[in-house]
């Protein structure tokens, strides 16, 4: 803990700007495809687009829960480097552990996403699959 200072709190903000980035343009990505399937849904019922829009829902929730354990590990880190303005280093340095391990949860509900979102890309592609195969045309 002697090496520990206020400047190694701050070492998180680049890394939790970026993966707060990538989470919001995951979620605007995600909620257009949404809007899209709603949409065709709608005008033709689909058994699969329910399938997709339900694993879309899933993917969705992780990604609020991504957002959330990565903005509380800034919140947390930033309270950390305050410590230090009041002189506690020790409450500075168990604040970080915290940050660092909500940190450590957003990665691994992204982890769970990517493979949710896995999950959808082969509802997508069983549907080709299941497509008849078309004939190529005979010369003549």
């Amino acid at each position: 803990m002697d090496s520990f200072s206020i400047t190694t709190p701050s070492l998180l903000f680049p890394a939790i700007s970026l993966l707060m980035l990538a989470y919001t343009n995951r979620f605007l990505a995600i909620s257009g495809i949404i809007r899209q399937l709603h949409s065709s849904h709608r005008h033709d019922p689909n058994e699969s687009i329910l399938r997709q829009l339900d694993n879309l829902r899933r993917r969705v929730w992780l990604i609020r829960w991504m957002q959330a354990a990565g903005v509380v590990s800034l919140l947390i880190c930033i309270v950390s480097m305050g410590s230090f303005a009041f002189n506690e280093p020790t409450v500075a340095f168990g604040l970080f552990i915290i940050s660092l391990l909500l940190m450590m949860v957003s990665l691994v509900l992204c982890l769970i996403e990517v493979m949710v979102s896995d999950a959808a890309l082969n509802v997508l592609l069983s549907d080709i699959r299941e497509l008849p195969r078309a004939t190529p045309p005979r010369p003549e």
